[in-house]
Parts: C-alpha cells; sequence; structure tokens
C-alpha cells in the first residue's frame, strides 16, 4: 500500500493531515476529464476567459486570510509574507484578464498575400509541477495565462502542500469555473511522472535541477512542449558608490525572504573590498534585529526551514564552511526549540571549496565574497551553473544598466531586489531551466504559434 503524504507544520514538526496518494487509475481519470473540458473551454473567447480570470482574483481578495494562515501552517512562511503572496495570486489574475485580448490579438503581417496573421492558439491539457516554497503564487502565475489561452490545467503539486493544492482547486470552482478546467492531483513524485508520460500535451516544472532533468527527459520523448523554472544561485553584487544603508537593509530582505529557501532570493553576496568592512558592520548589526519566532505571529520576519532534513544539509554546509576556514559573523547554530529554526547567520572569507558555494544555499545564511573592483565583482557573479536573477547596488544608474547586460542570468535588478512580477517575464539560463513564465512571453509559452495566410485567387482568374 502507498505511503500516505503527512503535511507537518514546520514550526511545530507535528503532523496535522495525513492523505492518500491517488492511485493510477484516479491520475489517468484526470487527464481524461482534463481532456473534456478543454473541448468546451478553448472554444469561449479570450475576453470570455478573461471574466474568469476577474471571478478568481475576487476569491482570492474574499479568502485571503484563510489562505494565508493555511501557507503558513503548511510551509512555515511569516504570516505577513504569507498575505503578501495572495495579494500577488490577486494582481496576476486581474493583470491578463485585463490584457488576454492584447496579447493574444493576431498579429498582421504585412505580405503580397490578401492577408497574413499569427494567430496564437491552445495546445491542449498542460501539467504543472510545482514546489512547496510559494504553493499558491507558483501555481496562480502559471495557472492564470495558462489557462487564459484556453488550455486546461492539471496541478501535482508539492507533497509537502497537498492542503494548498486541494484549496486553490477549489479557488477555481469557487469562481465558476466548468469542472475540470483545473484539477489537482495529490501523489509524490512518482504521480508527476506518470502525468508528464500520460495523454497530455505540455508541462511547466518549477523545482530543482534534478527535477527538471528528469521531467524534461519525460516530455521529450513524447515531443512535448515543457517549461522549467529551477534552482538559481543569485549574485547580489555590492558596488564601492552603493547607498550601504539602504543597500544592508534590501540585502537582509532578499536573503531572509520564506526563511531564505526562495529560489530568487540573494545566495551570494560580492561586495567590492571598498566597502566590504562597513557593509559587514552594517549587515551583521542588522541581521541580529531579525525576529525569529512562530511564523503566525505578525511580529516574526525568520520562520522555520520546511524539515528537518532541509535544517540538517543547511546545518552540513555551515560546518563544512568553517572547516574550510570561513568565518561565522554571527548566527552559525540550530535553535533550541520546537519546530526545524536556524540562527540567521553571516559567513565571511568564503571560497569555491565550500558547498555553500558551490551547490548554493537555502535557508537564513548569507556568504558574503570580497572582491577588488567591479571586474572581478562580475566575473564572480557569472562563476556559476545557474543563471537566474542578480542584482547590483550602485548609485550610478549608467553603470548598473551597463553592467546587468553582463550578467548571465535571466533577470537583473539595479538597486532592487529580484521578484517575480506579471509585468516581466521571469525565467532562467544555463542550469536555471528553459523557457518563460509571465508576461506576454509567458501566456505564449503553450500556444500554437499559427500562421495563417490568405491569397486572393480571384485576381489570377481575371487574369486569365
Amino acid at each position: 500500500m502507498a505511503k500516505k503524504l503527512e503535511t507537518i507544520n514546520p514550526a511545530t514538526g507535528k503532523v496535522i493531515a495525513t492523505y492518500d496518494n491517488m492511485d493510477t487509475d484516479e491520475i489517468i481519470q484526470k487527464v481524461k476529464n482534463s481532456r473534456l473540458a478543454l473541448e468546451q473551454w478553448k472554444k469561449l473567447d479570450n475576453s470570455e476567459r478573461a471574466l474568469y480570470m476577474h471571478s478568481l482574483a475576487r476569491i482570492m481578495r474574499k479568502n485571503k486570510e484563510v489562505y494565508a494562515r493555511l501557507i503558513t501552517e503548511e510551509t512555515g512562511k511569516p504570516i505577513k509574507q504569507s498575505i503578501a503572496e495572495i495579494e500577488k495570486c490577486e494582481w496576476v489574475s486581474d493583470y491578463y484578464a485585463e490584457r488576454a485580448e492584447s496579447f493574444l490579438r493576431d498579429e498582421l503581417i504585412p505580405t503580397e498575400f490578401r492577408k497574413s496573421f499569427i494567430s496564437f492558439e491552445p495546445l491542449g491539457v498542460v501539467v504543472a509541477i510545482m514546489p512547496w516554497n510559494f504553493p499558491f503564487w507558483q501555481v496562480i502565475r502559471f495557472a492564470v495565462p495558462t489557462l487564459t489561452v484556453g488550455n486546461v490545467g492539471i496541478l501535482k503539486h508539492s507533497s509537502k502542500c497537498p492542503s494548498s493544492a486541494l484549496k486553490i482547486e477549489q479557488a477555481f470552482t469557487d469562481a465558476g469555473f466548468p469542472e475540470n478546467v483545473f484539477q489537482a492531483v495529490i501523489g509524490d513524485y512518482k504521480a508527476g511522472e506518470l502525468l508528464v508520460q500520460s495523454e497530455i500535451d505540455a508541462v511547466s516544472l518549477n523545482g530543482s535541477l534534478r527535477a527538471g532533468k528528469k521531467i524534461g527527459e519525460f516530455a521529450s520523448k513524447n515531443l512535448k512542449k515543457f517549461v522549467l523554472i529551477l534552482e538559481g544561485n543569485d549574485p547580489f553584487v555590492v558596488l564601492e558608490d552603493a547607498d550601504l544603508n539602504y543597500t544592508v537593509d534590501m540585502a537582509i530582505q532578499s536573503r531572509l525572504l520564506n526563511t531564505g529557501q526562495s529560489s530568487i532570493s540573494a545566495k551570494r553576496f560580492i561586495v567590492v573590498r571598498e566597502v566590504a568592512e562597513k557593509f559587514l558592520k552594517l549587515f551583521v548589526e542588522n541581521i541580529k534585529e531579525e525576529v525569529v519566532g512562530d511564523p503566525m505571529d505578525p511580529m516574526t520576519t525568520v520562520g522555520p526551514l520546511i524539515r528537518e532534513s532541509h535544517r540538517q544539509v543547511l546545518s552540513n554546509h555551515v560546518d563544512d564552511a568553517k572547516a574550510k576556514g570561513g568565518e561565522i559573523l554571527t548566527g552559525g547554530n540550530v535553535i533550541n526549540r520546537e519546530g526545524y529554526f536556524y540562527e540567521p547567520t553571516v559567513i565571511s572569507n568564503v571560497n569555491h571549496q565550500m558547498d555553500i558555494l558551490r551547490e548554493g544555499v537555502s535557508g537564513p545564511v548569507a556568504p558574503i565574497i570580497i572582491v577588488s573592483n567591479e571586474e572581478e565583482a562580475i566575473k564572480e557573479a557569472n562563476n556559476s551553473e545557474f543563471g537566474l536573477g542578480a542584482s547590483i547596488w550602485t548609485n550610478n544608474i549608467e553603470r548598473g544598466i551597463h553592467l546587468a547586460r553582463q550578467i548571465q542570468s535571466g533577470m537583473v535588478s539595479v538597486n532592487e531586489i529580484v521578484k517575480t512580477d506579471p509585468r516581466f517575464p521571469f525565467g532562467g539560463i544555463k542550469h536555471s531551466g528553459t523557457g518563460r513564465e509571465l508576461y506576454k512571453y509567458g501566456i505564449r509559452e503553450f500556444v500554437n504559434i499559427k500562421s495563417i495566410v490568405i491569397k486572393d485567387i480571384e485576381s489570377k482568374l481575371l487574369v486569365e
């Protein structure tokens, strides 16, 4: 008998719910139901589907507090951040509802023919395999553009947040979506693999490099379209002319977002030597002011890690750094209390022999790399197999733009932390993935970009 899925509250370590894994027959039936729902859903006008997206936004607003508390209970995310996550779900739903027609309007091409245009048409049944760390936002930012164009969706969420998966499915029902246009499958990684190999048309995955390679392999066997949003090892580059008070504040926000468990949080702090001492002093002073505690408390800024196994990996990375010459400036220890808490930590004197740089860090730990100048800073920033996001901190905007063009990543912010935003495409290069989410490029990932050419044959007949 398949092992049950357990939802564990990371702040207490206690099981709060259990779920059965769906069996093969149940999953295949979900796919069949999606295929049937597709036939009617894709026939609606874009403007009609947009009304459903506005309705979804209203459901998000209505249930914001309920959804936020569920996120915090399942993932340990501080409640203020959970509320902000649901607000982004509202935003992206309204954003695409308001722009569906313009993003998907036929694109006219001037030619010698009577009429030539490009049509954006749905691919069909699209599977989403999503992680636990932004359990609502990452699903909604996939689902809204994908469904707006006329596709239908099946969610295989992380086994760490099945309650969120079912609540999201219910949100689509409550918003009035036709039956089976959006469904959730409850199961472990095997359920995701089964879905990708079933009669679906495309797949979107947010997750680890290992998972991305596996899902990409399964999808490629039958030439199914896929989008992979994978890991990041984002550099945070501090130049000598940066406003250090502001920069340090943003550095801490970026590193500690979701207790440091975000693919786009700053993971490597690259600081020019001229300001390194002052930056480190401010960083350590300010990070000590962060409030570690019950994530349901609005005053808490740092919650627990998602599981004990994740905390152990983080602890091993810190121990490895210490053994190889890293200097712990603050933190560096497991917190002895109920739940999976770890001290906010700053480590200097790091090098590429350390796991904390080679593998990246997931948790409230900030490694500091000191370089001589901007040339070294950019070289160090690009010294990674990943390329998801990056940020540059300088008071010279033109300098920031010039250096941003040299960074090897899918997104670069100057004097701002990296965030996902429906107004900009999001995705990575190198081992951070392929394809894009959000903006008009995201909505066009799961479409048939069809060229249509009409020749006027009457003119030919007249000549003859």
